[in-house]
């Protein structure tokens, strides 16, 4: 572990010190290529920033009327059919939608129940295997111009279940 930490500490370093090395080499302007990317990078970020920040204010907004909690009361008789502790709903529905709204759901799961507990195990499995579907959407989509995203939602969302549903299932097979 040690030595990772001493290797972290150089890496990136070097990292720059090979880049600029490299383009001297090749007779690259390299403060101008910094430039260039830098410029080309900022035309991007104004473009992503509109769908992000909506869909930021959308999940603050989500959260905050209760509306999360409710969906959790009241699908509680049918998780316990399932065998799906109830405590996980919120962040299966909320990690499509914001990677750090699952992540602190995540974390609130795991200060309550423990890392090693059947809960904690299972949404960690379902974090960890669901992607931020309406994030990725907006940011890609929207970095290049796509309005018209077709079936990749629908995919991404039946990609997600099935995740979700998988990480259940194993879940209770291991606990």
């Amino acid at each position: 572990m040690e030595i990772i930490k001493q290797v972290s500490v150089f890496l990136i370093p070097l990292m720059l010190m090979i880049t600029v090395t490299v383009g001297f080499i090749k007779k690259v302007d390299v403060y101008q290529a910094f430039i260039k990317g830098v410029k080309e990078s900022l035309k991007t970020v104004l473009n992503i920033f509109p769908p992000v920040a909506t869909l930021m204010i959308a999940i603050g907004i989500f959260r905050a009327s209760g509306l999360l909690d409710f969906l959790m009361t009241s699908l509680k008789p049918v998780t316990d059919i399932l065998n799906i502790p109830c405590e996980i709903i919120p962040m299966a529905i909320l990690r499509p939608m914001s990677g750090s709204g699952g992540i602190a759901m995540l974390t609130d799961i795991i200060k309550n129940f423990g890392a090693d507990s059947k809960i904690g195990f299972m949404a960690s499995v379902i974090c960890g295997s669901t992607e931020t579907t309406f994030y990725t959407v907006a940011v890609y989509f929207g970095s290049v111009g796509i309005t018209d995203t077709r079936h990749t939602i629908k995919c991404a969302l039946i990609a997600d279940f099935v995740c979700i549903a998988s990480g259940i299932i194993v879940c209770n097979m291991l606990f």
